[in-house]
């Protein structure tokens, strides 16, 4: 095994850093359960390895036995995770957590912790993740293939410790592989920060729709920045925090950013309706402003309202199938409904609808090319909305 000089190996910052390795009895982590942990960590110019075998409570199946060489006789009367919690948390605590495909060993290292009474949300980065993004020639990326392209040299492969320590091999073979500045900025953008902006953090960013939506970002005392919209608004959002910046301007909005809010649309007719009702709304300062031409109509005297009362615009939600009913009412969005039968019983024939030039810039040309409608109930249109 080699070992560069502190000083040849990439650094993040004044970030101390934990390359980690589990094993375990399987790939789920509600049902498995960790094995062995390996750690080196690297902080203060010093290089410290760690690792226990850990009695998982459940049999390791012949396979991963096979696989790793850990069996029941070797992990009986070893520590469980809850005694060794305390020691490993405060070894990890605060540094960067790096490991290969380390989603996986992150998701059973926070619910190992969770059952011990800890909380673990680390910035992670992920060296499959990092292999790819400095090597996109390559289209094998297993710990296995960073051995034989790089030159890495195993000790005991599928053995927590000895795999950590790979990842620290790789890590010192960086910077005679790659620009320091491609690899400075590289390590940046796939690193994923706990904390993304303000106090946001992954795991909220994890709550946020998979699939169509919409989301606005808000600076210091609730100030609106941004509204955008998405197929995929959790991946949008988490790349604008804390992705690759395509401009200053990108630079500079991710900076203020304090708080984020979104809301599913179901389809992309639905986003496009919501975005534009909530930029007119809350006028963000990061988008741009709507231009309104002389050609456009001010109220509903110049574009009437084509269908005798309010109408319903089925999608399909994208992300689980289902049906999703917009409501549209001379030119207004009044929302989504899961059926039409309860859009109906919030329509109210009276309610006063101010005309939004935004939605009648989106239907208009959608309604003249034949988009499919359900006429909801009568209303009295013309008389009863008011002027821009």
């Amino acid at each position: 095994m080699f070992e560069f000089p502190l000083s040849a190996a990439p650094a993040v910052g004044d970030l101390p850093l934990v390359f980690v390795d589990l094993e375990t009895t399987g790939g789920a982590v509600g049902e498995h359960r960790i094995t062995e942990v390996g750690v080196v960590e690297v902080a203060g110019g010093q290089v410290t390895r760690w690792s226990t075998l850990v009695d998982p409570g459940q049999a390791i199946p012949p396979f991963i036995q096979q696989l790793t060489g850990i069996t029941d006789a070797m992990v009986r009367g070893a520590p469980r995770f809850a005694d060794i919690a305390a020691e490993l948390h405060e070894r990890l605590a605060g540094k960067l957590f790096i490991a290969h495909n380390a989603a996986f060993d992150r998701g059973f290292l926070r619910a190992e912790f969770e059952r011990a009474g800890y909380s673990f949300n680390p910035d992670v980065l992920c060296t499959v993740r990092l292999s790819r993004a400095l090597f996109p020639g390559e289209k094998r990326h297993g710990l296995d293939a960073l051995v034989e392209r790089h030159s890495l040299v195993p000790s005991d492969r599928h053995r927590a410790l000895a795999d950590a320590d790979l990842l620290w091999q790789f890590w010192q073979r960086l910077p005679t592989l790659v620009p320091a500045q491609t690899l400075a900025a590289q390590i940046e953008r796939t690193t994923r920060r706990h904390v993304l902006a303000g106090d946001i953090t992954d795991e909220f960013i994890e709550t946020a729709p998979a699939g169509h939506g919409v989301y606005a970002f808000y600076g210091e005392s609730d100030v609106p920045l941004y509204v955008g919209r998405s197929v995929r608004v959790r991946q949008r959002v988490r790349a604008h925090l804390c992705g690759e910046r395509r401009s200053a301007r990108e630079q500079r909005m991710a900076q203020l950013v304090r708080r984020v809010e979104w809301r599913a649309t179901g389809g992309e007719l639905g986003a496009l309706l919501v975005e534009a009702q909530w930029i007119a709304a809350l006028k963000p300062s990061f988008n741009r402003v709507q231009r309104v031409s002389k050609r456009d109509p001010a109220d509903l005297n110049a574009a009437p309202w084509p269908f005798g009362g309010a109408v319903l615009v089925q999608e399909q939600d994208t992300t689980n199938g289902a049906d999703v009913f917009h409501v549209i009412d001379r030119w207004c969005y009044v929302g989504a409904f899961p059926s039409a039968a309860e859009a109906g019983l919030v329509m109210d024939p009276s309610t006063e609808r101010r005309f939004e030039l935004s939605t009648w810039r989106i239907l208009q040309g959608r309604f003249e090319r034949g988009l499919r409608v359900q006429v909801l109930q009568p209303s009295e249109a013309d008389d009863l909305a008011s002027p821009v």
